[in-house]
């Protein structure tokens, strides 16, 4: 078997929890509002890689160290 590198959670307002998912290189978690995407990728490849999409246009990718620097207001996105 292959190395677990991350586990995943996923945890709702229905107390419904999915817990210890376990991945070797990436994990996505994938919420639909509608007809709307919302997208959470994380890839542990060679660095920590961050993708959040909402839908096919607006997208981010970048390091984990770019998203924090995105989300403290240091860096802005495209």
């Amino acid at each position: 078997m292959s190395k677990i590198r991350m586990t995943g959670e996923i945890r709702t307002d229905y107390d419904c929890e999915a817990a210890g998912l376990p991945a070797e290189r990436w994990g996505e978690a994938v919420f639909k509002i509608g007809d709307e995407e919302l997208v959470l990728e994380v890839s542990v490849e060679e660095s920590v890689i961050v993708a959040i999409m909402a839908g096919e246009e607006a997208v981010w990718k970048g390091t984990l160290e770019g998203l924090k620097k995105l989300l403290k207001g240091e860096i802005t996105g495209r």
